[in-house]
């Protein structure tokens, strides 16, 4: 016999193999945890684009786990791109094999209890025992970024091929803190 549930706390799972036993049965049970991981919590963030990461950590710095709507729409901007980005990554990372099927979405809307009927939201929310695993994994992803910038130097750190250099970043030629650009004349040099 094979019985599979998905879900499952483990005190669940140890009911159902007592009961199992009381009838003569042999059951084995693998439990699957849904929960959010520090490793987790950093591959969701990663795969985020950049307004839905800064929505996520407004959440989880700025907000320590609930931040007023308003506030993040005077950062922001419209909502619409990183709510949609937020909800994508979950069933992204599900079919991608980053975290079990059943895991719940960590940021969730609050929507205005007085008014049902109005859809805005007046709020987003993380559950209070997924903050520090969040906070944790930003750590870690401003660790390696520190790491990378050490390694390559800060006006690449973060620049992949392909990618546009930062606007910030001195153009070549010039100096940080030039208002010329650098020229040189080797002198040395054939003509």
């Amino acid at each position: 016999m094979k019985i599979t549930i998905e879900g499952a706390s483990e005190e669940f799972a140890e009911k159902v193999l007592a009961l199992a036993a009381q009838q003569g049965a042999e059951l084995s049970v693998a439990t699957v945890q849904t929960g959010w991981t520090v490793d987790r919590a950093e591959r969701y963030l990663r795969s985020l684009p950049a307004g839905a990461r800064r929505f996520a950590e407004m959440v989880i710095v700025d907000g320590e786990g609930y931040i007023d709507a308003d506030q993040l729409r005077a950062v922001l901007g419209k909502l619409n791109g990183p709510t949609v980005a937020l909800s994508r990554a979950i069933p992204r990372g599900v079919k991608s094999g980053w975290w079990p099927e059943g895991t719940p979405a960590p940021i969730n809307p609050v929507s205005d209890p007085d008014n049902p009927s109005w859809h805005q939201n007046i709020a987003y929310r993380m559950d209070v025992g997924n903050v520090p695993i969040f906070r944790e994994a930003l750590v870690r992803m401003a660790t390696t970024q520190r790491a990378a910038e050490h390694e390559t130097g800060p006006v690449h750190a973060g620049v992949s091929e392909g990618d546009a250099p930062s606007a910030f970043a001195p153009a070549p030629g010039w100096g940080s803190a030039d208002d010329v650009p650098l020229v040189r004349l080797d002198e040395d040099e054939d003509r």
